[in-house]
């Protein structure tokens, strides 16, 4: 309550007429008070104790006030104390002498007490917009982000000046947009914009309370940059800013405007090196995909023209035919792995659950793959009393797919791949293992990145196998590790959240 009355208790004894009344009134109520001494010797005393009241009035009133009430107290001292009474005609030269210095002393008196509040009522304003200063700069350097360091400017704002802005940015080719940075709902209509754009190239104020079309409600000014302009900041004002709160106004946007530059800076070298990032991705993803695809491709058209062009006994048609259907497989399982990278990547990927035997799982995967494991030793375990597992069928399948067609690549031909699954604690266990050479410790952490090859090794494949993996076994809330074998080898291990299955509720499900 006491922080609420204060500004207006403060402008009462400050502003209109009032502080005058008060003056007048304190040096009349003091002055009878001392009337009792009219008649006495000590009417030098009532000229001690009004230059008292005059030091204390100085101490809380402006200068007019004080002027007003310095010399109303040596009117009043003049008329009613000094001989002769009830005139201002002075008789001896002393009280002439006096009243002359009581004068000078009350004025001299008032007006160095007023100034020194001043200077004191400065120096403390001064030092508090340097904190504020301060304060702003500290919690402009924490913000990590264009938009924190609008927050925080707005927030701060609205607490020194009490209005609100909003920041209309450029779009880094020296364009702004029509609507602020965060306050989208704030637009400027079309002679506000030309206006703000007007303050943006040439740097200067525009808009009310200034030379340049002051009919409008905001005001712009430029944010000024040491390398660029980030753009204007609108602000609605009821009054023009006095002379120092300019000064102070313009200092505080100046230290929000540096900060926005900061960022807006570190925001354009983001996205420049994001967008070399992404050429040079591009050229070598484009590079990789035309190499892989037109192997498949060569053999294709290289085994159906010469099947076009001459005749061949049944023995080499059936390994043409062969070569084309192994190319096609090969083609094919690239349009799938970017088909599904693609579905990971948009998030229009969908798991449909369901109650699978993993037999049959492992059975079509080592079908499909039943070409490329013919030069090794496939062992499969799984235990008698395996029970159902809730998963969708073909994303496991095209899990195990991958692992057991990447093993295929690296693993030394005659060797053994172990294909194993197990039911604990409610979680399908299942891993894949090979005898291969492995992963580099180092890359161990890389191996279900985008586009991950391990340099030196020359399988074909765009480096999406393991990554899709990673990407469908998360999509059963699972997950998946791979380690070297102390034996030599990888190790891929998969575990999914499966409860173990009743049969009541698989009757239910059912119906």
């Amino acid at each position: 309550m006491k922080s609420k009355l204060q500004p207006h208790i403060k402008r009462i004894f400050t502003e209109g007429f009032f502080p005058y009344l008060i003056s007048a009134f304190f040096v009349a109520f003091v002055a009878l008070l001392c009337y009792p001494l009219v008649d006495t010797q000590s009417y030098h005393l009532v000229s001690y104790i009004l230059l008292i009241v005059v030091f204390i009035l100085a101490t809380f009133m402006r200068l007019g006030p004080i002027l007003l009430a310095a010399t109303l107290s040596s009117l009043i001292w003049n008329f009613f104390f000094i001989p002769p009474h009830n005139t201002f005609h002075i008789e001896k030269t002393d009280d002439i002498l006096m009243f002359a210095l009581f004068f000078s002393i009350a004025l001299v008196n008032g007006v160095l007490t007023t100034r020194v509040r001043q200077q004191e009522q400065l120096a403390r304003v001064r030092e508090q917009r340097t904190d504020t200063l301060f304060q702003l700069t500290k919690q402009l350097s924490k913000a990590g982000s264009i938009d924190e360091v609008l927050e925080i400017s707005i927030q701060q704002i609205r607490n020194h000046f009490s209005t609100d802005v909003f920041f209309i940015l450029q779009d880094g080719n020296n364009i702004l947009f029509s609507t602020g940075r965060l306050q989208k709902e704030k637009k400027l209509n079309e002679i506000e914009y030309e206006l703000a754009e007007w303050c943006f190239k040439n740097s200067q104020e525009a808009g009310a309370f200034t030379n340049k079309m002051n009919s409008v409600d905001y005001t712009f000014y430029p944010l000024p940059g040491t390398k660029l302009v980030p753009g204007v900041l609108a602000v609605k004002m009821e009054k023009q800013f006095s002379k120092e709160k300019r000064t102070f106004w313009l200092t505080f946007v100046t230290q929000i405007s540096n900060a926005i530059e900061r960022e807006f800076l570190a925001e354009i070298v983001t996205k420049t090196k994001f967008l070399e990032e992404s050429g040079r991705l591009y050229k070598t993803l484009f590079s990789s995909i035309s190499h892989e695809f037109r192997i498949p491709v060569a053999t294709i058209m290289g085994a159906s023209e010469t099947l076009l062009n001459s005749s061949h006994p049944i023995n080499i048609q059936s390994a043409l035919f062969s070569e084309i259907f192994s190319a096609s497989l090969r083609l094919n399982r690239l349009i799938e792995n970017l088909l599904n990278i693609s579905r990971l990547e948009s998030g229009l990927l969908s798991v449909r659950l369901d109650w699978c035997d993993i037999n049959d799982v492992f059975n079509k995967v080592a079908e499909d793959l039943k070409d490329d494991l013919k030069p090794f030793k496939l062992s499969v375990f799984i235990p008698e009393n395996m029970p159902l597992v809730k998963i969708d069928f073909g994303l496991i399948e095209q899990v195990l797919y991958n692992l057991l067609f990447n093993s295929t690549q690296y693993a030394p031909v005659a060797s053994e791949i172990n294909l194993i699954s197990a039911h604990e604690n409610n979680e399908l266990i299942m891993v894949v293992a090979d005898k291969g050479p492995g992963f580099p410790e180092s890359e161990l952490k890389n191996v279900f990145s985008k586009f991950f090859r391990i340099n030196g090794r020359k399988t074909g494949g765009l480096g999406l196998g393991l990554s899709i993996v990673k990407g469908f076994v998360e999509a059963h809330n699972g997950n998946i590790t791979v380690e070297n074998k102390y034996e030599g080898g990888s190790k891929f291990t998969i575990k999914i959240p499966s409860e173990n299955p009743e049969i009541n509720n698989l009757f239910l499900e059912n119906e």
